[in-house]
Parts: structure tokens; sequence; C-alpha cells
């Protein structure tokens, strides 16, 4: 479970696939690979295309990623997109998620 007192303690960019690999402060560690980052793009212009019906991302590879404070990443991929911060909090459970999705495989 993500809380606010959770936080990266190191990440890195790997530029070959795209992943995102993150180590937390409270010992969990993993990567997340660029589809799934991809899909769960929380900025208003896919969340309005979820509500739609419509929202299908390219198959895309996270291309760079900003520090926005102390608050989270913005992240940038292939394809153009970038209007998406993903905060510290919500990255924390997306590696949940998808570590529990991928050990049930």
């Amino acid at each position: 479970m993500s809380t606010a007192s959770t936080w990266p303690v190191n990440l890195v960019l790997h530029e070959a696939s795209g992943d995102l690999e993150l180590a937390w402060s409270d010992g969990t560690s993993g990567r997340l690979p660029s589809t799934v980052l991809r899909q769960a793009c929380r900025c208003a212009g896919c969340q309005n295309a979820r509500i739609k019906g419509t929202f299908a991302p390219p198959d895309s590879r996270l291309a760079g990623l900003e520090l926005v404070s102390d608050v989270g990443l913005q992240l940038r991929f292939d394809d153009g997109h970038d209007r998406g911060i993903f905060p510290w909090a919500y990255l924390h459970g997306l590696h949940a998620i998808h570590s529990q999705r991928a050990s049930m495989t």
C-alpha cells in the first residue's frame, strides 16, 4: 500500500526497453513497463478518452522523464505524449499492482 511517506530512493530509465525501474523507501523495487505507464496516464485528455470509451494508447516507449518538485515525475513517451504527472504514491501503487499481476502469471 502506498503512503505519503513512501518515496523513491533510486530510479532508472532503461532506454532500450523504455522501462522505469524504481526502488522505494519501504524496501520494494521493480520495473514498470512503458505500456503499463502509458495506459495509466491520468492527464485530462486520457481520462476523457477513457470515459468516452475511445482510449487506445499506441504501443509507445518511455523516452524521458522530468522531476516535478517533490511531487513525482512527468513522463515523456516516444509518441509525443507528455501531459501526465505521475505522483510518487500513484507510481508506488502501480508498481504494487503490476508486481502482483506478474507474480500470478
